[in-house]
């Protein structure tokens, strides 16, 4: 229950309340479960109070004064709002950094243009809620209720958005990275403003590139260059293989291509086959140097068959290529025969004829099935 001495003082009126909180800043008020609904308390400081299971439905905590006060002084930061009724609350512009939201009821409130930096809203119901504008980094959403809920052009890094359910949000303009989106529930998310017509995603994490895509001719360029021009070239990247990759990464460049090299050497803390298979998608087609081959046997098994994109083998004359990768070539009419050549000179001279010609004529037959 609430402290009856700090109530009576929050009665008294808001700059009453506020000077007696910078003369006793050791003191954590208590205004757990009182009844403050359609109360005005704009600019009010609860900074660091107990307010669980408070009602402030429709109450005005709006704040004005963010950027001219001791940061200290903000009004909501650190407050305990946990299971606290805020619906429909007007919170715009509030300081909410690290505050306790967990279980809050906040049915349409307005959030917009708060802070809510590492703010815990696990379990929150924000369903219908204004948070446009606002600061949601590295803030807990776990479990919470956002459905119908406004982030346009809201701020989202190192978001906790873990099963939390986002139906028919507005996100145009978010700012989304490295958002946590696990047993998360997407569906009609809106990417326009409201002065375009309505395009819906059902993925949080395309959304911005979506978006992009149908305005940004430049970025439709780049995705239509990528489609008709990126070679991924796989190989060992020991210094004599190397020399002969770099030259060939050149000799496509030439040709008008946009070679994409992978050594599968160095990025030994990811998931390989995850990578490889991601530029595959990419490809035109791939060139795969099986000339002392380390992890690529396992990688085009991996691949291959996931992948139907035109595979061209090339290898160092008098090397032998290994077993796995014949019958691969039985199995997936999309792996084309191994072309030996006896030097770098030797590839590059008859790279047009043996490589990119065989590797453009496989393309075309796939595009036409």
């Amino acid at each position: 229950m609430a402290n009856q001495e700090h109530f009576d003082i929050l009665t008294q009126g808001v700059e009453t309340w506020n000077q007696w909180r910078k003369e006793h800043a050791d003191i954590r008020p208590d205004l757990s479960e009182i009844h403050l609904s359609r109360v005005k308390l704009t600019e009010v400081n609860f900074n660091r109070a107990t307010l669980t299971r408070t009602n402030l439905s429709e109450a005005d905590l709006s704040y004005t004064k963010l950027n001219q006060v001791d940061f200290r002084e903000a009004n909501l930061r650190r407050a305990n709002l946990r299971r606290a009724d805020l619906s429909r609350a007007d919170l715009r512009g509030a300081n909410l950094w690290e505050t306790d939201l967990r279980g809050t009821n906040l049915w349409e409130a307005d959030l917009s243009g708060t802070d809510l930096y590492s703010a815990n809203l696990s379990g929150a119901d924000l369903s219908g809620a204004n948070l446009s504008r606002a600061n949601l980094s590295r803030a807990d959403f776990r479990g919470a209720n956002l459905s119908r809920a406004n982030l346009s052009r809201a701020i989202l890094v190192n978001t906790n958005f873990a099963k939390v359910t986002l139906n028919d949000c507005f996100i145009y303009g978010i700012a989304a990275w490295s958002v946590e989106l696990r047993g998360a529930k997407q569906k009609s998310l809106v990417i326009t403003p409201s002065s375009e017509p309505t395009i819906t995603v059902d993925n949080l994490e395309v959304a911005q590139f979506i978006y992009l895509l149908l305005n940004n001719p430049k970025i439709r360029e780049v995705i239509d260059t990528i489609a008709r021009k990126a070679v991924l070239i796989l190989g060992r990247f020991t210094p004599p293989r190397k020399v002969i990759l770099d030259a060939l990464r050149e000799a496509l460049r030439a040709q008008g291509y946009v070679p994409i090299l992978f050594d599968f050497e160095k990025p030994a803390s990811r998931d390989l086959t995850g990578t490889v298979s991601t530029l595959a998608h990419l490809a035109r087609f791939i060139i795969v140097d099986l000339t002392d081959p380390s992890s690529a046997p396992h990688e085009m098994a991996t691949v291959i068959p996931q992948t139907v994109v035109p595979v061209v083998p090339v290898m160092l004359g008098g090397e032998r290529e290994y077993s796995m990768f014949r019958d691969l070539r039985q199995r997936y009419h999309w792996v084309l025969p191994t072309y030996s050549y006896a030097d770098q000179t030797h590839l590059l001279a008859t790279l047009q004829e043996h490589v990119i010609a065989p590797a453009e004529q496989k393309a075309q037959e796939l595009e036409k099935r």
